[in-house]
């Protein structure tokens, strides 16, 4: 039988509470209104209302999901500037793929077995294969 889990229990803040209203026009996306709200579910107006952009971006390679925030004071303005955070987010996007691409390009590469080695000139052992002579 195991023993006690030991991952911690995950806890709610109560004084980092947002309602979550969803507003979309069917066509290009989504806008994600995040309402800060007080423990007891009433509207905090200490705290300012952030709005969250979602859209796909069809690439050569499938739909690409975008997220972003939306620079706005109220749901019009997050809409008039909907465009702007989408493509903001779509160059941030292709700018981490390509530093990516480009790891992955200069990633250390293991010399075959039997090349000759830089330092020692000398070959190196065949690598998991089983060779008769």
């Amino acid at each position: 039988m195991a023993g006690p889990s030991t991952a911690p229990e995950p806890k709610m803040d109560s004084q980092d509470l947002y309602r979550e209203d969803i507003y979309t026009d069917r066509r290009v996306g989504t806008i994600r209104v995040m309402t800060p709200v007080k423990a007891d579910g009433t509207t905090d107006p200490t705290r300012p209302t952030s709005y969250v952009g979602q859209a796909q971006i069809m690439t050569p390679a499938g739909a690409l999901p975008l997220s972003f925030e939306i620079d706005a004071k109220n749901l019009a303005e997050a809409c008039e500037n909907f465009a702007d955070g989408a493509k903001m987010a779509f160059e941030e996007t292709m700018k981490e793929l390509q530093e990516m691409r480009r790891q992955q390009a200069s990633s250390i590469v293991i010399p075959e077995a039997g090349a000759a080695s830089a330092l020692t000139g000398q070959g190196l052992p065949p690598r998991g294969k089983i060779q008769i002579p």
